[in-house]
Formats: structure tokens, C-alpha cells, sequence
């Protein structure tokens, strides 16, 4: 039955064209953005979770700029440490020179002077932003140990850190010998027994001059001194070693974090886009449709032409 108060069929058509167009919205945003899930509204428990990965990515990530950083620190002091090596080989060297009977000890003592200056030197520039684990000014009160941020767990919400323990290569202290691997008999790290590594050859300021009766005893002090920065360079190594593996798991766990994320909110391009046309076609033919149905009111009225 046609009615001139109600037209169902163009309701219907009405209907049908508004359902097509929220559906070809929906289609031209996931197009639009690459997004099937752009919103909570869209799916709240895949929104939430691809929210939380990305919060744990972004942890990730900033963990591995600060490895990156710590990186540089240890690369610094390894820099140093290569030729804090050189140096104790010169000056094996000199004081095995100064253990032969005659040696020219003048001589000897103004090398050992310029090699301790050396070793000063190398020690003192070991410093990258700030930070140096060779002097001992990274060592706090009875902390003996640095942590470097290395990861996040994203489980118990806590960031991860690779420790090295510090050792003092050497620290000047004013008017005295110093302390540490080079130092004097400061504190109980000292390893060079009664002597200064860095102020051999000269006999102020708490360094020693060599002579014939105590070059075999500066050498056996410097041999320990060599033994004990080789450990150190050892730890400060297999750190290194850590910190790159972390810097791997970092990468590895960023990659897993965006496929999971993609997994979760990204739209298939593919879908979209057969699906985009087709509603498009939909849209097309439900206008057609509508335009057909209220026709019918038109037809009665010619009835009464």
C-alpha cells in the first residue's frame, strides 16, 4: 500500500544509505591514518595494550641512548688506558736501564719524570661528559661501584643497569703523594708500595729519584702497577661486552614492540581499500535507491492531475 503520510521504502533506503555512510567514515579514516584502531572508542582492550607497548618502546629506546652514552664514557677510558700501558712500558724500560751498573741516572730520571707527567695526563683527560672512571672522582664516599643504565623491564616496571666497579687509577691529592694504582701509600689501594708512578725521576713533591739501590724495587713496583691496570681494563672490557649485548636486546626488543603494536592497531591497507570501493559503490546505489523511493509520492500525485 502506498501511503503519503509514511514512506517506508524511502525510510528504509534512508536507513540503509546512513549505515553505509558511517561504515565508508570508518573505511576512509583507517585509509586515511593506516589506523584500524586509532582510538579507545575503536577497541579498548587492543587501544590499551599497543598504548602500554609503546609506553615500554619509548623505555627501551631511551635506555639505549643512555647506553650509548656509557658506551662513550668506557671507550674514553679505554683510550687512556692504552696508553697509560705504553707509558708504564717506557718506563719498565728506563728502570730496567737503571738497574745496570753505570747507567746514566741523570738521564734516566728526566725520562721518568716526563713518563710520570704522562700518566697523569692520560689519566686526568680520561673524561667524557663529565665522567671519568679512571681518577677517582666517580667514587662517592664508600660507594666503590657506577651503575649504567642498560634496559627497562617492563614487568616489574624498574629500569635495568650494568655495574662496574671502580678503581682509582690515580688521584692527585694537594701536597701529597697520591692515591690509588699510581699512588703512594694512601689508603689501603695503593699497590705501588712506597712510590709515586707519576712523580719517579724527581724528589719533590713525594716523588722519588731512581738510583742504582732502588731501581729493582721501582720496578717491581711498576710491574705490579701494570698487572693491576690490565685487570682494569679487563673489567672496564667485559662491561663494554655487556653494554653491547644489552644495546642488541634493546634493538631486538624495540623491532618485537612495533610488530606487536602493528599487529594490534594497523589497518590491512589491502582490506581497506577493496572495502573503500565497495562501500563507495553502496553509497552510489543506496542514493539511487532513495531518490527511486520517494518518487512514489510523486506518481500518486499525478493520480489526481
Amino acid at each position: 500500500m502506498n501511503s503519503i503520510l509514511h514512506n517506508s521504502a524511502a525510510m528504509s533506503a534512508l536507513q540503509s544509505l546512513n549505515m553505509t555512510q558511517q561504515a565508508l567514515s570508518t573505511v576512509q579514516n583507517q585509509v586515511s591514518s593506516g589506523l584500524a584502531v586509532a582510538n579507545a572508542s575503536d577497541n579498548a582492550a587492543y587501544w590499551s595494550i599497543a598504548t602500554q607497548l609503546e609506553a615500554n618502546s619509548t623505555m627501551v629506546t631511551a635506555s639505549n641512548s643512555a647506553l650509548t652514552q656509557s658506551q662513550a664514557v668506557l671507550d674514553t677510558a679505554n683510550t687512556a688506558i692504552k696508553s697509560i700501558i705504553t707509558t708504564i712500558n717506557a718506563i719498565q724500560t728506563a728502570l730496567t736501564e737503571a738497574t745496570n751498573p753505570g747507567a746514566a741516572l741523570n738521564n734516566i730520571n728526566t725520562t721518568l719524570a716526563s713518563l710520570g707527567q704522562q700518566l697523569t695526563d692520560a689519566v686526568t683527560g680520561a673524561s667524557f661528559n663529565g665522567i671519568n672512571v679512571l681518577d677517582g672522582s666517580s667514587i662517592a664516599g664508600s660507594s666503590t661501584s657506577v651503575s649504567f643504565v642498560s634496559g627497562y623491564n617492563a614487568t616489574t616496571s624498574n629500569v635495568t643497569t650494568v655495574g662496574l666497579n671502580l678503581t682509582a687509577v690515580y688521584t692527585a691529592n694537594s701536597g701529597s703523594a697520591g692515591a690509588g694504582i699510581f699512588g703512594a701509600a694512601v689508603g689501603t689501594t695503593a699497590i705501588a708500595g712506597t712510590y709515586d708512578l707519576t712523580l719517579l725521576g724527581s724528589s719533590s713533591g713525594g716523588g722519588t729519584s731512581v738510583t742504582a739501590t732502588n731501581a729493582q724495587d721501582m720496578l717491581t713496583a711498576v710491574n705490579a702497577a701494570l698487572s693491576s691496570v690490565t685487570n682494569y681494563a679487563a673489567q672496564i672490557g667485559a662491561t663494554q661486552d655487556r653494554m653491547s649485548s644489552m644495546t642488541n636486546l634493546n634493538m631486538a626488543l624495540t623491532n618485537n614492540y612495533a610488530k606487536g603494536v602493528s599487529g594490534l592497531v594497523d589497518a590491512d591497507m589491502n582490506t581497506a581499500s577493496t572495502r573503500l570501493q565497495a562501500l563507495q559503490t553502496q553509497q552510489q546505489l543506496g542514493i539511487q535507491s532513495l531518490s527511486i523511493a520517494n518518487q512514489n509520492a510523486q506518481l500518486i500525485m499525478k493520480l489526481f492531475g
